[in-house]
């Protein structure tokens, strides 16, 4: 395998490398040696393992090397580009109660803001400020000078056209700030008048569609720019951006189309004439009806939408009734970040269900209960005590250890030193109030045997069998330490529960019942 050194270096995944927490490096890339360069490099299931020039040793998935760089998602190339016949049978949406309560109902709207620019959550209850609340379920809210969330409504004094009740044409939000916010939310809290219905332009579509049909106004959008102005009694801000942004690969990757916020353009006659007629025909193909999406908004329904991609307007309404939405601004690396730790508590929850359904299925050391269903037996009845979460998850997960096979080896008389194992393993996702009850929970019940009378009487042949592999009884020292352990008091809950867990007709719930518990509880 031919790879640059000093990319595979840089990238090296060892801790000496990266910290293990938030896989920042741990060294300048100045500190790497001249003439870096690979000495050895052997494949091995499913492993580059590589030994360089300077005696460092580093280890890569080949399944890692492999992947292509998707960007950070924010380009065209990271989008589904749509037009309103795309929504027929309906827009993305959901519940509000089931977004809060379900991570994969969260992960579908969120992902649907992330690729298709917005989603609609209904049923957010209709009271002032919860706009705030929504905001805060994925991100921050980003305050301006219209404060940290603004009313629209029509106002006697208004500072922006939102505040009456004219017709907009589609645009983007706040394009003289910098950084431009990326996310808007508009909750509804009454619209009973005739008109003001919502509208959405997907902007990258209609910047698409511009550079196949018009390539030479598209260049002129992408390199003219434009100063977007904005003044009232209090503010004036100012930023000069073009009206269509690409990366530096010529990728679109922003849109800022506001009509009544474009400042005066200072160019020659020839430049400016280029950049009108440009502006012209994209204005025009943002009008077109197939790319309009028009819907309206009810009491509780919440807006949140892409204000880097897509244009919204408002159809006109009358005075014979009341339209009050309150809206907010936000960021899209928030919501991104909170959908990538949702993806990645995803990929570990169905790690851990897969192994319950699979390797669980086996027979526990020589119970009458499969290892499955002895950990959930034990997360069941911790629940059912009242335990705090992160003790509800140690006694569910606290025999991992086992799921490598080794549990046959501690039936042959040999100490797997499962709980060990499955502590180190559990701690790439959860903390140490999780992972010290699993660490100790083999060390508690040598513990009980030993400081609390009848304790070991009651111990099941197999657990009286392990006990002797594990160790026996402490002695009064060993117990004395264990017991001044941080984790001591709740490695002792979880190891009654565990010894409570072999009742061969027990009903238990299935893993789908804790994954709500274990997602709040990963980090």
């Amino acid at each position: 395998m031919t790879l640059s050194p000093y990319w595979l270096r840089d990238n090296c995944p060892c801790t000496g490398c990266r910290d293990p927490r938030n896989g920042q490096k741990l060294f300048q890339i100045g500190e790497l040696p001249d003439h870096l360069s690979c000495t050895e490099q052997v494949e091995q299931d499913g492993v580059l393992h590589v030994v360089w020039s300077d005696g460092h040793r580093s280890s890569y998935p080949l399944g890692w090397l492999a992947e292509q760089g998707e960007g950070d998602g924010r380009t065209e190339q990271g989008k589904r580009l749509w037009e309103a016949a795309e929504f027929g049978r309906g827009i993305p949406e959901a519940d509000w109660a089931a977004y809060l309560a379900d991570p994969a109902e969260r992960a579908a709207v969120l992902g649907a803001v992330r690729h298709l620019g917005f989603a609609v959550l209904r049923g957010v209850p209709g009271e002032e400020r919860q706009v705030l609340a929504v905001a805060r379920s994925f991100g921050y809210v980003r305050e301006t000078n219209y404060g940290e969330l603004f009313d629209v409504r029509i106002e006697p004094d208004p500072n922006n056209l939102a505040f009456t009740s004219a017709a907009i044409a589609p645009h983007t939000d706040n394009p003289y700030r910098d950084p431009v916010p990326t996310l808007q939310l508009l909750h509804c809290l009454r619209n009973d008048a005739t008109g003001g219905d919502s509208g959405l332009v997907d902007g990258f579509r209609a910047a698409d569609l511009l550079r196949t049909e018009h390539p030479e106004d598209f260049a002129t959008l992408t390199a003219t720019p434009v100063p977007f102005v904005f003044r009232d009694r209090r503010t004036e801000l100012l930023a000069e951006r073009p009206l269509i942004g690409t990366d530096p690969l010529g990728r679109i990757r922003e849109v800022r189309f506001n009509n009544r916020s474009i400042g005066t353009l200072r160019l020659p006659p020839a430049e400016l004439d280029a950049f009108y007629a440009a502006y012209r025909r994209f204005a025009a193909i943002t009008l077109r009806p197939e790319l309009q999406l028009t819907f309206r908004l009810g009491h509780g329904d919440c807006l949140v939408f892409d204000n880097t991609r897509l244009l919204h307007a408002r159809t006109a309404f009358e005075q014979d009734g009341h339209r009050h939405l309150q809206g907010c601004y936000a960021d899209l690396d928030s919501l991104a970040s909170t959908l990538a730790v949702l993806h990645r508590q995803t990929a570990a929850l169905d790690t851990l269900e897969q192994l319950f359904e699979g390797e669980g299925a086996a027979e526990y050391l020589g119970e009458e209960v499969t290892m499955a269903q002895h950990m959930l037996q034990a997360g069941a009845l911790a629940e059912a005590a009242g335990a705090p979460a992160h003790l509800v998850a140690a006694a569910l997960l606290h025999d991992v250890g086992h799921f490598d096979g080794t549990g046959l080896e501690l039936m042959q008389g040999r100490d797997n030193r499962h709980s060990h194992t499955g502590a180190e393993w559990l701690g790439r996702w959860f903390g140490p109030e999780v992972t010290e009850p699993v660490r100790l929970h083999v060390a508690a019940k040598r513990y009980l045997c030993a400081v609390e009378p009848g304790y070991r009487e009651r111990l099941s042949e197999a657990s009286e069998y392990t006990l002797q592999v594990q160790g026996g009884p402490m002695d009064e020292a060993q117990a004395a330490r264990f017991a001044a352990l941080p984790g001591a008091e709740d490695a002792v809950a979880v190891r009654r529960w565990d010894e409570q867990a072999k009742e061969a007709d027990a009903p238990t719930p299935p893993f789908a019942h804790f994954r709500p518990l274990l997602a709040e509880l990963m980090r």
